[in-house]
């Protein structure tokens, strides 16, 4: 929980009362009497005092203060002199004491019980300073420390060499990665020297420790060394040289091409690809829990739906009028019940249960852009599977293949390689578990009392051993690249830096190895020309993480691969989960989605498992009411003004609060308008009503509301800042009121991810978005639902009004329960538009002119600044545009 700083400590003023009595206290000082004496250099007992001011935005600063044994100055104490930029400072004559406590006020109000004026007490500690120098920064206090304001020293130090560099081939591919450097003012970049092949050196300047080489000759020797280097153009020594040689040039798919739009531009269809659509029925696979779960009564493999499927109905999707589509991670998953793919395995492979021939994942991306229309990847930098990552880490568990366990643990295949799909010959599974187990103790294990029986029984009666199953506590993992431990407290540290669940092997991704192992293996679908990454369970890595590793190397690598303009619309959307209705998630700040946005504000340790515990610290700290704001998504008046990005990190979130309140649109309303001044831009804020995690108020249902109430909840969200999105199926509403997730425990046709493919039958084109062509089978009933022709229309609304996209949004002047102005404007674009949903609305102080209603085409002349709109009722709205196109699209069943 983060602490409520109060305002100023009572504690000055209890010392002082003790010292020389309350009333003599509040007085002030008695009259000094004449001067005296300068004392000699010698002599002199001062503490200076250097205080930062940026982060106050105060117009003067107040030192008050108590030598150690002695009186508190009169509040608000002494006023401290400009020193230089950001820095005011003080030098305070000790005496015979050796320090002094301190508070920092604006000079605006004396101490009482009332509070008055604004007052650092260090969260009611008092600052402890000592003689000499002395720096106060963000409450953090420095001793002995060098003036602030004095030049600074050149930089002359370079960093440390780059240690433990290696080089691996696939084809004629090579990823090089290595340990982070360190230096006294922190790396900036780093600098690879490829030498060999007929081509001559190359350097390459690289942000993060993982390069990835492509393109290269066939049967070529390459070596490679990396130099560090700093803010100051320092440069450490060359590493040790690293040495790859590329094999035969292999058929790679062809990379697609990013589409590079404003992501605002793109509403967002949600799919478990696994339960949408089935396109080749030799890739289902059912898993160990096909039966127990009941799937197979209902003919129903967990793994069912795939790549050939979307791409068969894209049009489908076209016609509801969306322009991307946010899939589930799409590589090789190990576990039990894994259709979902949040159980990764090989990170560098995709599943194939998903893939087919002439339907692979590159063929979708492929086939997506050629309708205009985007992929955004699940991605997960999180965990791995419970059975660790290939090519990273993998446990080995105990397993006796006596004749109580032999139906578990199959027979070793030593020329088999697990893929999900292949059957292994011997066991007849295709989710074949004979590389996992040993009855041999493996070299280097640290499970405790291998292979013992734990005197403990299954549910079946059969003998349990230890180490028979990974866990963070098995010792099974290694402590350098897995945590160790179980969360105790989601509010807490902890909860990014142990085990979510026991199929949730939780990364280290403070460590390099970790770190280069998944920025290497999302390059690969970055190359592939994926338009953006959605970050699942962001929140439980350390944001400082992010901001030094992760993001800028996604970054990089769309920038290398495809030019800064594609880089700059690579939608990231982060997965910052926060089940309360509160703006900052039960006060703390590092739990919070909107923390997430924003770049860092201080240097932190070089070590990035030390820093990501100074950022806790420093952030909780700091508290709700120190951390930065943003009028990003906020008109000015009725102008648009260019958006200050300067400080975002690179992660959009989704928007939890609007979706923890969306069982009734108007709270959903005045929680997300109520976040957005800490969100560095909540125009970009990913909102949805339900999704595969949870319903409205952390349901576990699927929205049951109705109707009536999706057409409200709909038409806000296509109005309202943000980028609607809509998971699968809630076009009809489907499965609703089913509860979401029951694992294996129930059939997947009883809950919220049943297969949807039973909907889609038969054929369907859409030439434009939210326009059908042709439909004929199911999926023309499909598509003749009410929500669907609100969808539609929605989309077309939204489309030809650049204000519903991209523009910032005010309720200045404005009266109506879900009333709002939008205005973007860019070159030659201006678009003004006044919407109100369900309700009526007056709008005043607007610029004068005609106005066109995109729903009803009514027109409505403005010439004193104000006007008004009746009550269009629920789940209609309407939205007058300045200058406007009129009516957009056919009258519908709520937009009419």
């Amino acid at each position: 929980m983060g602490r409520i700083p109060l305002r100023r400590s009572r504690r000055p003023f209890l010392a002082a009362a003790v010292a020389t009595g309350l009333l003599g206290a509040l007085a002030g000082p008695p009259d000094p009497g004449p001067a005296p004496m300068e004392p000699t250099a010698a002599e002199a007992n001062t503490a200076t005092v250097f205080y930062y001011t940026k982060t106050k935005n105060w117009s003067s600063v107040h030192l008050h203060y108590a030598p150690d044994g002695g009186t508190w100055t009169t509040a608000p104490g002494t006023r401290m002199e400009a020193a230089c930029a950001h820095w005011v400072k003080e030098t305070v004559d000790l005496g015979p004491a050796a320090g002094l406590a301190a508070t920092f006020n604006n000079g605006g109000g004396t101490w009482d019980n009332n509070g008055n004026g604004v007052w650092d007490n260090n969260n009611s500690a008092d600052y402890a300073l000592t003689t000499g120098t002395s720096t106060v920064r963000d409450r953090t206090v420095t001793k002995d420390a060098k003036d602030p304001c004095a030049a600074e020293e050149p930089d002359t130090e370079a960093p440390t060499a780059p240690t433990e560099v290696t080089a691996s081939a696939t084809h004629t591919s090579v990823v090089l990665s290595w340990d982070a450097s360190t230096d006294d003012t922190g790396v900036t970049k780093y600098q690879v020297t490829r030498t060999g092949g007929t081509k001559g050196t190359l350097v390459t300047d690289i942000g993060s420790t993982v390069f990835s080489d492509t393109g290269l000759e066939e049967r070529t020797a390459y070596t490679y060394t990396v130099k560090a280097v700093d803010a100051a153009g320092n440069t450490s020594p060359a590493s040790a040289a690293a040495t790859a040689t590329t094999g035969e040039k292999a058929p790679e798919p062809a990379s697609g091409t990013p589409l590079g739009t404003d992501p605002r531009q793109d509403p967002i269809y949600f799919v478990l690809t696994a339960r949408f659509h089935d396109g080749d029925s030799s890739n289902n696979r059912g898993g160990s829990r096909h039966t127990k779960s009941g799937n197979a009564a209902n003919n129903d493999p967990m793994f069912r739906g795939d790549f050939k499927g979307l791409v068969e109905k894209l049009d489908y999707v076209k016609a509801l009028g969306f322009s991307a589509v946010w899939v589930t991670p799409v590589v090789l998953n190990r576990s039990d019940y894994d259709y979902h793919g949040y159980h990764g395995y090989d990170f560098y492979k995709v599943d194939p249960r998903l893939e087919s021939a002439g339907a692979s994942y590159q063929d979708l991306i492929n086939a997506a852009h050629a309708k205009g229309m985007k992929i955004y990847q699940d991605v997960v930098y999180n965990h791995s599977s419970r059975w660790g990552a290939k090519g990273l880490a993998t446990p080995t568990v105990y397993g006796v293949r006596d004749s109580q366990w032999s139906w578990y643990y199959d027979e070793r295949n030593d020329g088999f390689e697990y893929d999900g799909l292949t059957v292994e010959p011997k066991s007849g599974k295709s989710y074949y578990n004979g590389d996992l187990w040993s009855t041999a103790e493996p070299s280097g294990n640290t499970c405790l009392n291998w292979g013992r029986p734990t005197g403990g029984k299954s549910a079946e009666g059969y003998t349990l051993y230890n180490c028979q199953w990974p866990t963070p506590t098995s010792g099974m993992f290694p402590k350098a690249l897995y945590h160790q431990c179980w969360i105790g407290n989601w509010e807490g540290e902890d909860a990014r830096s142990c085990w979510l669940h026991e199929d949730l092997a939780d990364f280290d991704t403070e460590n390099t190895t970790v770190q280069n192992y998944l920025i290497g293996a999302y390059d690969k679908y970055i190359d592939m020309g994926v338009d953006g990454f959605r970050l699942d369970t962001a929140v439980h890595i350390a944001r400082v993480t992010w901001n030094r590793r992760f993001l800028p190397a996604i970054q990089e690598r769309v920038t290398q691969k495809f030019g800064a303009e594609a880089a700059k619309n690579f939608f990231v959307f982060g997965e910052v989960a926060a089940f309360v209705n509160d703006k900052w998630n039960r006060g703390s700040v590092n739990h919070s989605a909107q923390f997430y946005t924003w770049k860092e504000r201080k240097e932190y340790s070089a070590d990035d498992e030390a820093a990501a515990l100074e950022q806790f610290t420093y952030e909780n700290d700091q508290g709700t009411g120190n951390q930065p704001t943003s009028t990003n998504a906020f008109l000015n008046g009725n102008s648009y003004h260019t958006p200050d990005r300067s400080r975002f990190s690179g992660m959009n979130i989704t928007d939890m609060r609007m979706h923890m309140n969306f069982g009734d649109a108007q709270n959903a309303y005045g929680n997300g308008k109520d976040s957005d001044d800490s969100v560095n831009d909540a125009t970009y804020n990913v909102v949805y009503v339900d999704s595969h995690d949870y319903g409205p108020n952390k349901s576990s249902e699927r929205y049951p509301g109705g109707t009536d109430a999706w057409a409200e909840n709909m038409a806000l969200m296509w109005t309202f800042r943000g980028i609607p999105t809509l998971y699968y199926g809630s076009e009809i509403e489907f499965q609703k009121g089913k509860k979401i997730d029951c694992g294996p425990s129930c059939p997947l046709a009883t809950t919220g991810r049943a297969y949807y493919g039973d909907h889609l039958g038969g054929s369907v084109t859409a030439s434009d978005f939210g326009t059908v062509d042709s439909a004929s089978g199911e999926v023309a009933n499909t598509l003749a639902q009410p929500l669907v022709k609100h969808i539609q229309r929605l989309n077309q609304i939204r489309r030809a009004v650049p204000a519903l996209q991209t523009g910032q949004y005010s309720t200045e002047g404005i009266s109506g329960s879900m009333a709002f102005k939008r205005r973007y404007t860019s070159g030659s674009t201006d678009s003004f538009a006044l919407v109100t949903v369900t309700g009526a609305a007056t709008y005043t102080g607007i610029p004068n002119g005609t106005y066109k209603d995109a729903v009803t085409g009514d027109v409505k002349t403005v010439s004193n600044g104000t006007l008004g709109v009746g009550a269009p009722g629920k789940g209609n709205l309407r939205v007058y545009v300045l200058n406007g196109p009129g009516k957009i699209g056919a009258d519908g069943p709520y937009l009419k």
